[in-house]
């Protein structure tokens, strides 16, 4: 089995294009966006109903479209972090990284020894079921797993600079919606305090030479976003990109028939 590095692939330079699943669970998935032309895809646990066994399913399918998926476990605990590299995820997004020490903590949990002390299962579902050298596998693993911290609380923003310079954190990403009820403003992304934030995590991210991830709802969005510096641009969510397909072709087509007298049904 190909292994994939989704380290690599954040330290690439120029546009990464994902897209995010929180809904559907469907054996065809990974071919889907494979030709569709993303470049990863984030699966979500922590706001999904996605659980450990539809997570290994998931990543499964999605291996048959060749794709890298980046995991956000429901915490930043071991066991969850932990469990969702042993059922195949490629890298981590840890949700609410607040300070260093956090990140520090958490790249111990997903890191094998000596760089860490995730626990070695070897021949299972993260290597392919195929049986190889534990030496090799463990250095191949910490080499290519990667971690993505979610910026999005008052206290990380606060932290930033050190979380971005912490080794081992390969992209910083922008979680808008917590971190501006985070500051006291939910929803309000022009406001001051959620411009001034953003614009900090942005900085350190260029500072430190780290990968800028985001999720956008639409190209324009994405373009934008891409413009100011995030190279990791994750578009739509599943349920999204089906709720507003289907809200314009069923708007069309019920336009279009408006437009058409009916046959008689004489």
């Amino acid at each position: 089995m190909k292994q994939q590095n989704l380290r690599r692939l954040f330290r690439k330079e120029g546009l990464k294009v994902g897209h995010a699943l929180f809904e559907f669970n469907t054996p065809g998935i990974g071919q889907i966006l494979s030709v569709s032309g993303v470049d990863f895809v984030f699966l979500d646990m922590e706001h999904s109903g996605f659980g450990m066994m539809e997570t290994k399913q998931l990543i499964a399918y999605l291996r048959a479209g060749d794709l890298p998926v980046l995991v956000r476990p429901p915490s930043k605990s071991y066991h969850h972090i932990a469990r969702v590299l042993d059922v195949g995820a490629d890298g981590v997004m840890l949700p609410m990284v607040a300070n260093a020490d956090e990140a520090l903590q958490a790249l111990s949990h997903l890191r094998y020894p000596p760089q860490g002390h995730r626990g070695v299962a070897i021949g299972i579902a993260h290597d392919g079921y195929a049986p190889a050298p534990p030496s090799r596998t463990l250095a191949a693993a910490n080499r290519r797993i990667a971690m993505a911290a979610l910026i999005e609380t008052a206290e990380g923003v606060d932290n930033i600079d050190k979380i971005a310079a912490t080794p081992g954190v390969d992209c910083l990403w922008l979680g808008h919606f917590d971190l501006s009820a985070s500051l006291g403003v939910p929803g309000q992304f022009e406001h001051p305090d959620f411009v001034t934030a953003e614009r900090k995590i942005r900085q350190a991210a260029n500072r430190h030479s780290k990968a800028l991830g985001f999720l956008v709802t639409d190209a324009d969005q994405g373009a934008q976003s891409y413009a100011k510096g995030y190279d990791v641009i994750c578009y739509q969510l599943d349920v999204g990109a089906y709720r507003d397909a289907m809200t314009h072709g069923i708007a069309q087509l019920r336009s279009a028939c408006a437009k058409r007298k009916p046959r008689s049904k004489d």
